[in-house]
């Protein structure tokens, strides 16, 4: 009997895209579920079983990992912006999946953080990411950890994200700063095939990994990229990182689709990049340019998009 993979975290969009590449590899795969009122979204067309457990549920983790050999970690809570509880679910889940792990015997695990990931960051996602990693370097299983530039893709909380806010903002455009902090797009169909390729891979047991996509962009240029793949112009001025913040930070709590959360502004706070040559050296796959992966984004009123977001949430 072939053994199972579970993938926590796998009706985001990373997790999707890294369910189908298992599957096409020939891999039997279960994902996690939380439990919920509403229906997972679930990769379309591709024969995965489920599991419902939440993440600090350590009894239905355990049931979840019958038969499973590999599990690929993903699930997290950045998303949901300043209400995200980063402590009990990217740090505390993470410890319950590994001692889940631990007593089923799974022999591989995997996990996705983030570039800039430190215990002494001052920035929580970063320190969590951080944190998260130190438990699984001292589990004692087999790991692989990639820490991930800024990952784009359809229904991601990046492009998808600068879209609405260009389409929904009239005349002018705000940045932190001059605009001028350096990141590294990675296409998530890039990342999910090095997730999968890493696999059958035995040189990257207990290793760490950073990786992103071919070129250092500014924010301005990426701005500037989805405003193109849009065909709408905005003027791009300047407003320093706390205000910008603070208005985030206000911004969240008043519109319950808000496109922006306070931690993706403190991701852009900074440079967030690697070595370019990390994935072509490691996994021989040359990634996909930034502007080479939005054609998503074209053909939508993503100010609709995100009214109606708002709506369902309210809902």
């Amino acid at each position: 009997m072939q053994a199972m993979i579970l993938v926590t975290g796998g009706t985001g969009f990373i997790g999707q895209a890294l369910i189908r590449h298992l599957v096409g590899a020939g891999h039997q795969v279960r994902t996690l579920i939380r439990p919920a009122r509403k229906s997972p979204r679930l990769p379309r067309g591709v024969p995965v079983e489920v599991a419902v457990a939440g993440l600090r549920d350590e009894r239905s983790l355990r049931a979840a990992m019958v038969g499973v050999d590999t599990v690929y970690h993903l699930a997290g809570v950045e998303r949901r912006g300043a209400e995200a509880d980063l402590l009990e679910i990217d740090v505390r889940g993470t410890q319950t999946v590994l001692s889940a792990a631990l007593d089923a015997g799974v022999e591989r695990f995997f996990y996705v953080s983030h570039l800039g990931a430190d215990r002494a960051s001052a920035y929580p996602v970063l320190k969590a990411k951080a944190i998260a990693e130190e438990h699984i370097r001292r589990s004692g299983v087999d790991y692989t950890i990639l820490r991930t530039a800024v990952v784009f893709g359809p229904n991601d909380s990046f492009s998808i994200s600068l879209a609405q806010l260009v389409s929904s903002t009239p005349f002018v455009f705000l940045i932190p700063g001059n605009g001028d902090t350096l990141i590294q797009p990675l296409w998530v169909e890039d990342l999910a095939t090095c997730l999968t390729w890493a696999l059958e891979d035995d040189a990257t047991r207990g290793q760490v990994y950073e990786i992103g996509g071919p070129e250092y962009l500014s924010l301005r240029d990426v701005v500037t990229t989805v405003m193109d793949a849009l065909g709408i112009r905005r003027t791009i001025l300047s407003i320093s990182l706390p205000y910008l913040r603070a208005l985030v930070v206000s911004l969240e709590y008043i519109l319950p689709a808000s496109p922006v959360s306070v931690y993706w502004i403190d991701y852009m706070a900074a440079n967030r990049t690697c070595s370019l040559d990390t994935i072509p050296r490691l996994f021989n796959l040359m990634p996909s340019r930034f502007s080479h992966r939005l054609e998503y984004l074209e053909g939508c009123d993503w100010r609709l998009h995100l009214l109606r977001t708002a709506f369902r949430r309210r809902g």
